[in-house]
Parts: structure tokens; C-alpha cells; sequence
């Protein structure tokens, strides 16, 4: 079994998805993960290649926000679109970090996590709220590699 397969247990992975779908209801934002073995390439250009295949450039307000993980590099990447990115106070991503990887250093990799998708979702709700008529434009799953 990969380190991606046991990175996560079946209830941990559905309380993320549940972090998910509870931080995007109030916005038309959209929130991934994506956890995968290992990567080649900078951690922040391969966070920037799974947003592209994943489709997150395609939202209408450009409001996606990926949390990337590579378990065997114990390395993450929190990596916004333009429109969140336009928005933000200038240290929200690095304060999202750091309070994900007090969690991932304690092995505490659920609620790490779970906190970030809360954090990001709380931004994308103060700047893009749900208005009546947004859908879901990406799916609320883990997606590995």
C-alpha cells in the first residue's frame, strides 16, 4: 500500500470532504485537495499543474483555492486563483500555512487540514458570498496522484 493510500483513513478523508462542502456553502468559491506520493518538481509548480488538469482555471469568478499535498516529500502548497488571490490580506496564505503545518508536524494531518479548508473558506465567503444561482462547479473529493 502507497503512502497516499495510507496518508488518510475512509473517515478522515469524508470529514475533509465534509470540510468542504461546510466551507463552500456560503460562497461560490471552490475548494480542492489533491494528495499524491511524491513529485519531481517544485512543489509549488506542480501545485500549479494539478490546478490546470483539475480544471480549478475554469472557475467563473476565478475563485478556486487547491491545497496540494505530497505525502513522501512532506511538503503542501496552498494555491489560489487570481480572483482570491486579488482579495486576500497579503499574508493570508502564509498564516493558512502555518497553522495547517503546526498540525502536519504533530502527525495531525485531518484536522490540519480541515482547518485550512475553513480558513480558506471563511475568506472566499467575505469576498465572494453565494448569491442565488451558483452552483458547484468542481467536485467536493480528494483527488490523488
Amino acid at each position: 500500500m502507497s503512502k497516499v493510500e495510507d496518508f488518510l483513513t475512509a473517515e478522515e478523508e469524508q470529514a475533509i470532504i465534509d470540510a468542504i462542502r461546510d466551507a463552500e456553502k456560503n460562497t461560490s468559491g471552490e475548494i480542492r485537495v489533491h494528495i499524491e506520493r511524491d513529485t519531481t518538481l517544485d512543489a509549488f509548480d506542480r501545485a500549479m499543474e494539478v490546478f490546470h488538469y483539475l480544471k480549478m482555471d475554469n472557475t467563473k469568478q476565478q475563485n478556486g483555492v487547491l491545497i496540494y499535498v505530497a505525502v513522501d516529500a512532506k511538503t503542501f502548497v496552498i494555491y489560489g486563483d487570481k480572483g482570491i488571490n486579488e482579495v486576500v490580506p497579503p499574508n493570508f496564505w502564509d498564516s493558512t500555512k502555518n497553522v495547517m503545518q503546526t498540525h502536519f508536524k504533530a502527525h495531525r494531518f485531518k484536522q490540519g487540514l480541515i482547518e485550512g479548508i475553513l480558513k480558506a473558506g471563511k475568506q472566499l465567503e467575505t469576498h465572494f458570498p453565494w448569491m442565488h444561482g451558483d452552483i458547484n462547479e468542481l467536485p467536493n473529493e480528494i483527488s490523488k496522484g
